[in-house]
């Protein structure tokens, strides 16, 4: 479509009664909003003294170097200037086309009217100019602390993202294209899925990143056969059926994150990491966590550990009659699995022969992108939230995540669902991204107060069930497997807790790809590879450059690892025993329960 092709179209029945249907909805979305909860405001954004101290950072540096201001802002209006000249020559001349140069180039903008339509091609360059603009005031700061200085940073860059052309109905021509194709039709049925999702949700607007009667639990994603074969207040632990005639002596235990469900290692046979590891010849239990509601507020790291780390360990050695189990934990499960091998190392007990780490941090000296949520104003919003719930909420964690990629998780899906009036996607890792789990409020503030805000276990001074806990006491053999562009537990971090570690015998993977696409990476895809090193003595950066490189998943290299420590063939093991009768078939229960806010 060019520019030449636009003409004036005329308001048809189906569209005007498409706009009745619309002053409908509209009705519902008051009704909708009015039922929202209020939370505190600290959750929201950072408290105003951020930017007062960014305001007078700003004219500190002007008053002491005038001219670089000026230059910056000299720049800013010049190119804004000369914009706008070329827009209205254009015009003068009678010829409705862009300039020569349409601009650079961004995946928000893949519309060809943003390069061939003035009024499209006007919006964006001046966005982008005024984006450069806000970008370069902020890096102007330099009387500045630098925490501040990365928060400033991260906020500057919401707020542009939010004030993207492509997020209003008026500035977005793919939207206002599909409203015309549609006769006003993908309009109401984008105001249905945002009153849906707002109704759905208590009036929080909650985007749903992917078709929700799609899935089915149990019917077409966690579908690897097994049974729940033990149950408490925290926990439901799955044994998976054996898939081969002999299996390796030493069980695997499986600690997801209690953030979100464990099926995420079993979204669908083609890409499970359970079936896989079943299929290897491993006895494997799997850790499903309760969804916690205001009940559970008083639950801490240490209910975890004792209820479920520790009380696990024992009922599948009781199970496979054997002294010793390996396991894994994922992202905070592999936090926690950390904090109980330095507990169980001073109880004198060696139930646990190994340790593999998923994407997991244990030295928070490096804040990362997570910095403008763990000061203290973000942090005592969500304490005063959680004395007030006594949980911390899924979604505020959803939100505080989709905000670090935010164009994919919260604007992108928005503009489909709600401006073009588009289905959510049928994606099973998407829908499980949004089926969360609430918190309980006395472990969320242990663990951003002692674990990310003050680094205690990695400087060896966390208190915790009557120990003080440290990272040198996990002497096991490990494996920790780190994603190399993870936004969540960046690898550097990963790899810098591993070196802290006190073992003997570590082994470091780095796979390509992010948090979830780097760790579910199947052999059969052979879509991401991977880089080892034995030389854990190196710098992060001298130890990726000097690794060997193996295209691939990692997963085979993993198990080689894992054998060694698995012990003989025996026969392969039933589901359970006289004590541990079947209780659900897996996936059990417990991940069943939905979290809404």
């Amino acid at each position: 479509m060019t520019t030449n092709d636009v003409a004036a179209p005329e308001m048809s029945a189906e569209l005007e009664a498409n706009l009745q249907k619309i002053e409908t909805l509209s009705q519902r979305l008051v009704s909708a909003l009015s039922h929202k909860k209020q939370i505190n405001p600290a959750l929201h954004g950072p408290d105003a003294m951020l930017y007062g101290k960014a305001l007078q950072g700003y004219w500190q540096e002007w008053m002491h170097n005038p001219a670089k201001i000026l230059e910056h802002q000299i720049e800013y209006w010049g190119k804004s200037v000369t914009h706008y000249v070329e827009a209205q020559q254009a015009l003068a001349k009678g010829k409705l086309q862009p300039p020569e140069d349409p601009g650079p180039k961004d995946r928000r903008f893949k519309n060809p009217l943003w390069d061939e339509h003035p009024y499209f091609n006007f919006i964006k360059q001046q966005y982008l100019i005024n984006s450069e603009a806000i970008h370069n005031a902020v890096e102007d700061i330099e009387d500045m602390d630098s925490t501040e200085k990365k928060r400033l940073r991260f906020f500057a860059h919401q707020i542009v993202d939010m004030f993207a052309p492509t997020n209003f109905f008026a500035t977005n021509p793919d939207a206002l294209q599909k409203a015309l194709e549609t006769e006003g039709e993908s309009l109401v049925k984008g105001l249905e899925n945002l009153v849906a999702d707002l109704e759905a949700n208590n009036g929080e607007l909650v985007v749903r990143l992917a078709d929700e009667g799609a899935f089915e639990i149990g019917t077409n994603i966690a579908t690897a056969e097994g049974e729940v074969i033990y149950r408490n207040h925290m926990m439901e632990v799955i044994q998976y059926k054996p898939t081969t005639e002999k299996v390796r002596e030493t069980p695997i235990i499986l600690f997801p994150p209690w953030i979100n469900k464990f099926y995420i290692l079993d979204l669908k046979p083609e890409n499970s990491f359970i079936r896989w590891v079943v299929d290897q010849g491993y006895t494997l239990f799997v850790v499903s966590w309760i969804n916690p509601d205001e009940s559970y507020k008083d639950v801490g790291l240490d209910t975890y550990i004792e209820d479920g780390y520790l009380r696990v360990i024992e009922e599948v050695k009781s199970i496979c009659e054997v002294d010793k189990v390996n396991t894994i934990g994922y992202c905070i499960a592999g936090t926690t699995l950390s904090l109980t091998l330095s507990l169980l190392k001073q109880r004198g007990d060696n139930s646990i022969k190994s340790a593999t780490f998923f994407t997991t941090l244990t030295d928070f000296g490096d804040q990362g992108e997570f910095t403008p949520f763990l000061q203290n104003d973000f942090i005592d919003g969500i304490e005063s939230e959680i004395g007030d719930t006594g949980m911390l909420k899924s979604f505020i964690m959803a939100r505080t995540f989709s905000f670090l990629r935010s164009n994919d998780l919260i604007y992108g899906p928005a503009i489909k669902s709600y401006m073009m009036g588009e289905t959510p996607p049928a994606f099973d890792l998407l829908y499980w991204n949004g089926d969360g789990a609430n918190l309980p409020g006395r472990m969320a503030i242990q663990y951003l107060r002692g674990l990310c805000q003050s680094n205690k276990f990695a400087e060896g001074d966390f208190e915790l069930m009557g120990h003080t806990l440290s990272l040198r006491d996990v002497d096991v053999p490990l494996c920790s497997i780190a994603c190399e562009t993870d936004h969540i537990a960046a690898w550097k971090d990963c790899y810098r807790g591993v070196q802290a570690m006190g073992s003997k015998s570590k082994h470091f993977i780095l796979s390509e790809s992010g948090h979830i696409a780097g760790i579910v990476n199947p052999p059969t895809k052979n879509k991401y590879g991977h880089y080892t090193n034995d030389d854990l003595s190196l710098p992060s950066e001298d130890w990726k450059s000097s690794a060997n490189y193996t295209e691939g998943s990692w997963w085979p290299v993993w198990e080689k690892w894992m054998a060694k420590r698995a012990g003989k063939w025996v026969k392969a093991r039933e589901v359970g025993d006289k004590s541990h009768p079947p209780l659900a078939p897996a996936p059990g229960t417990y991940v069943l329960t939905k979290a809404r806010a």
